[in-house]
């Protein structure tokens, strides 16, 4: 065999293996501040467990290009993953991580038929950001306690054009969240707006949903976010099952559970940027939902 032919055969090989073996597709999406260097790991993990795997970690909006506003971001994802989609009769999983659990629900509620066998949200705030994380301070260094007062920012039009904020939800500014966010409250049902239904069934075309977090994450605040808890004003977490959107089903989330198809994996000692290289994770986590 030539050189020159070498990695055409490499790549069929690892196509057909993934044909004859059924394994789907994976689609990775990053998060705030990173990009596909960082997942070569989760890469490495999925090759090894489920050889040949087709593996696409998108490349766009990387880095600081992260902080741009997220239905932009959408916009861009979705172009990138949907011809991917279209190649897989069998479907695809999405493995999305941080900020991007957030990118891929704008993806799915815009791509009403989609074939997103698992999603699996690798420690995302979703159901929103509210903590002195090194994200927030790398943008506000001088500033002490930024919390507490990012919401005379993130709540106005200048605001919501970065991304971070189309997810802040400060609990003790309830009126001025839901009447600024453009991203996250319409999303998690928190507004009616014309597009609610079409969200909610989009989502319910999800076979599985895993939620990934732990309480030793040191970014996501609070770390349930990860699992669809958030604060109530007093900073006290009420669970999932207990949200008002989860009650009313606004989108689709309590039918979904109600079928057994949401898995909560809390995994203890691992901080926000290791979630996607540590080995025991992917294992105890990810790797089942990726058959």
């Amino acid at each position: 065999m030539t050189d020159c032919w070498r990695p055409f055969v490499i790549i069929w090989s690892a196509i057909l293996l993934a044909y004859v073996t059924g394994y789907k597709p994976v689609i990775i999406v990053h998060g705030i501040l990173d990009g596909p260097k960082q997942f070569e790991n989760l890469e490495k993990f999925l090759n090894q467990s489920h050889p040949g795997t087709i593996v696409t970690t998108i490349a766009l909006y990387d880095y600081i290009a992260s902080m741009k506003p997220l239905w932009l971001q959408v916009d861009g994802f979705r172009e990138a993953i949907r011809p991917i989609m279209e190649n897989a009769e069998d479907g695809v999983h999405l493995i999305c991580f941080s900020q991007g659990g957030l990118i891929c629900r704008g993806v799915i509620a815009t791509l009403p038929k989609h074939n997103v066998r698992s999603l699996i949200f690798l420690s995302s705030p979703l159901a929103g950001q509210y903590g002195d994380s090194y994200y927030l301070r790398y943008f506000f260094p001088q500033m002490y306690q930024v919390k507490a007062v990012a919401y005379h920012f993130c709540y106005t039009k200048c605001g919501q054009k970065i991304s971070i904020c189309n997810y802040w939800n400060d609990p003790h500014q309830r009126d001025r969240y839901l009447k600024s966010s453009n991203y996250l409250a319409p999303l998690n049902g928190e507004l009616e707006h014309a597009n609610l239904t079409v969200w909610r069934d989009s989502f319910l075309r999800i076979q599985k949903l895993v939620l990934i977090g732990g309480q030793d994450d040191g970014v996501i605040t609070p770390w349930e976010s990860s699992i669809f808890g958030y604060y109530d004003s007093n900073e006290t977490v009420v669970e999932m099952e207990k949200q008002d959107w989860f009650l009313r089903d606004a989108f689709g989330l309590k039918t979904l559970n109600s079928k057994g198809a949401v898995v909560k994996c809390v995994v203890h000692d691992v901080s926000h940027t290791s979630w996607h290289s540590n080995i025991t994770v992917f294992q105890n986590c990810i790797d089942k939902w990726l058959t």
